[in-house]
């Protein structure tokens, strides 16, 4: 796991887990490549980011959900529109991550991996269980967790890839995994692709 300092972040974990607020506020803009991107809120916190080919949204939730413009919607996109005009962010919007805490400790490790730097998940285990022999078992929970990020390209998922550097699925399609690698300057040559991919996506 490497030790380059990463962007400043504020989250504030969920300490009741898996619930979800009383009203989610939503927000829909465009990034060329990627398409709408709808953000979700608790009012104050970034929860939620989804794209239109996403597997995994929010948890699946009766409560109310309300188009509004607010505070954090606006530095949300302030912060990807700088991300995809190929700069580096240097701090994070605020993030609540709601989530069971095996997830929510997961989530936040991916936050410390560096831009443009990627790690396996088998890395991801080291670091977060370095006295457990099983890292095997560990790595495969671990590639659940990241699957069910809540909040794709901020909270960096897509720098993860499988052992002997697999160039495994993204929950947003591995099109735009190997997109956002592009965008943040990774060196795909030692990555293996999966079949019927191409190196010619984007």
């Amino acid at each position: 796991m490497t030790t380059k300092r990463s962007p400043e972040s504020k989250v504030t974990p969920n300490t009741t887990t898996n619930t979800t607020p009383d009203t989610i506020y939503s927000y829909t803009t465009t990034f060329p490549d990627i398409g709408v991107i709808t953000l979700y809120s608790d009012g104050d916190n970034l929860i939620g980011l989804s794209m239109p080919s996403q597997q995994y949204r929010l948890e699946p939730t009766e409560k109310e959900i309300t188009d509004k413009e607010l505070p954090i919607f606006k530095t949300t996109e302030k912060w990807l529109t700088k991300y995809f005009a190929g700069k580096e962010p240097k701090k994070f919007p605020p993030i609540r991550f709601i989530g069971t805490p095996f997830r929510q400790k997961v989530w936040q490790a991916l936050l410390e991996i560096p831009h443009g730097e990627l790690v396996t998940y088998g890395d991801l285990a080291k670091k977060l269980y370095p006295n457990d022999a099983n890292t095997g078992i560990r790595a495969r929970a671990i590639g659940g967790a990241v699957g069910h990020n809540p909040i794709p390209i901020i909270v960096p998922c897509h720098r993860v890839v499988g052992a002997n550097n697999n160039l495994t699925g993204y929950t947003g399609g591995l099109d735009v995994k190997i997109k956002l690698h592009t965008l943040e300057g990774v060196d795909m040559e030692p990555l293996k692709w999966p079949k019927r991919t191409t190196k010619n996506t984007f």
